[in-house]
């Protein structure tokens, strides 16, 4: 695959729902408010039998995902409270790893809650994994595979990161002008 350049006028944004049985990506391209899907998938750790095998494995796609597709920001998902310990200890790390990867690399990452994405991708912090696969597919103008839920929350991970980074306050940049440039420059939408 050719590697993907950004410049001023869009970026790449890789949308990461962490696990440890399954990995979830995605992928997006940003062209003024435009969002083209440029790759998804599910990096399946059940056959490696050890963490070091699955984080080996995790640290290697991550490593090429970064290196082949040049991303400008990463988001990826934190973990939520109620699963159980061990759960939350090996999440952790593989958060730990993912944001390494992206420290070394100078990529940008932030982290939304699984609430927040929902709420930002189908309006509705409730929402099924149906709900957000199928509108990342509208957003997107393209069909998924329905059976990719980790890889589709992934999408949907990063969508959530251009919306909150593209709000009324910012610019296609992710510069946050404030309100008082929103109303100098918007005068007929403040009453």
């Amino acid at each position: 695959m050719s590697q993907i350049t950004s410049s001023t006028s869009e970026k790449i944004i890789l949308g990461i729902d962490p696990g440890t049985r399954f990995l979830g990506y995605g992928l997006i391209k940003i062209t003024k408010e435009k969002v083209t899907i440029l790759q998804y998938g599910v990096l399946n750790l059940t056959k490696y039998t050890t963490q070091g095998a699955k984080f080996l494995k995790i640290h290697e796609r991550v490593l090429g995902i970064l290196e082949e597709f040049l991303p400008d920001e990463i988001a990826i998902e934190s973990p939520f409270f109620g699963k159980n310990v061990q759960s939350m200890l090996k999440l952790g790390r593989v958060q730990g790893m993912i944001m390494s990867l992206a420290f070394s690399k100078s990529i940008p990452i932030s982290e939304y809650e699984p609430k927040k994405i929902k709420q930002s991708v189908t309006g509705n912090g409730n929402s099924s994994k149906e709900q957000v696969a199928k509108m990342v597919e509208v957003i997107g103008n393209i069909k998924l595979d329905a059976k990719l839920f980790d890889a589709t929350d992934a999408l949907g991970i990063a969508i959530c990161h251009h919306f909150h980074n593209n709000n009324i306050t910012s610019t296609i940049k992710g510069t946050k002008k404030g309100w008082g440039a929103f109303v100098n420059e918007n005068p007929s939408r403040v009453k």
